[in-house]
């Protein structure tokens, strides 16, 4: 038994370095209500269905009672969608210039579909988004074989496991220890053990990290490496089997858990 298929997140693990787009976007719709979230707070539910990701942080204590506050009343199910209906024509304006594929992931990609591996994808954004998103990761050398997001599997998305579960049925993938999920948010790990596969966090351009290219670049690097330790041990916390700090590595888990395979191993929760 030998690891079939790959299945990648989008922004922050294959493309958009940082996962910057949503980011922007969700400052900025907060910031229409007078609330100014820090960076942790905007980053914890990314990942999600955009709709649960603004009821999370609405859900934050600090959020919640700063929109109480303002609002003379606690958050209802109306506001999130408010704010959702603001949200989506903004990311839409925007995500064009925030589909350029992270380093590593073109020559990898190719790389493991030399091996014969297949390539999937999940998301946190809906149709309308990974269109656009989709179409101008392709013209920059990026396309998984498939991708699926929370619109396919009525709204279900992360953490549920039925994107996987769908990239696996269409790509014939086989049992879900022979497939390999890769993301930058907790929410990506935790959707990758609801279904039983293989969880891969990675680091450099993810969320979880939370730095632009830039600050990667210029940052000293003993700060830098405080920043990757801290975000290794986040996703192992959140019950990654492995974590790579940049995707160059991942033929290198592919080789890993192909030995396990034969040992007989199966992914931590099945």
């Amino acid at each position: 038994m030998k690891i079939q298929g790959i299945i990648m997140d989008w922004a922050g693990t294959t493309v958009d370095y940082g996962c910057m787009a949503p980011v922007h976007v969700f400052l900025d719709i907060f910031r229409s209500r007078g609330i100014e979230p820090t960076m942790d707070e905007v980053r914890a539910p990314m990942g999600l269905l955009k709709w649960d990701h603004i009821k999370a942080m609405l859900e934050m204590p600090r959020i919640g009672k700063l929109f109480e506050e303002r609002m003379g009343r606690p958050y209802r199910n109306s506001d999130v969608d408010e704010l959702h209906d603001e949200f989506e024509p903004k990311l839409l304006e925007i995500l064009h210039r925030f589909a350029e594929p992270i380093e590593h992931v073109v020559d990898v990609v190719n790389r493991l579909r030399r091996d014969g591996l297949k390539i999937g994808g999940t998301t946190g954004y809906n149709d309308a988004m990974m269109k656009i998103v989709a179409s101008n990761a392709r013209e920059k050398g990026y396309a998984p074989d498939y991708w699926v997001t929370p619109d396919s599997v009525f709204g279900k998305g992360r953490p549920n496991p039925y994107m996987i579960y769908s990239n696996m049925i269409h790509l014939d993938m086989g049992v879900p220890s022979q497939v390999i999920k890769v993301g930058d948010t907790a929410s990506d790990i935790q959707e990758a053990i609801n279904a039983g596969v293989w969880a891969v966090g990675v680091v450099k351009g993810s969320s979880m990290l939370g730095l632009t290219e830039e600050e990667v670049g210029t940052m000293e690097h003993s700060v830098l490496r405080e920043h990757i330790d801290a975000a290794k041990q986040r996703f192992l916390e959140c019950g990654a089997h492995y974590v790579v700090e940049k995707m160059s590595h991942l033929p290198d888990i592919v080789e890993l858990v192909n030995e396990q395979l034969k040992e007989g191993d199966k992914p931590r929760g099945n």
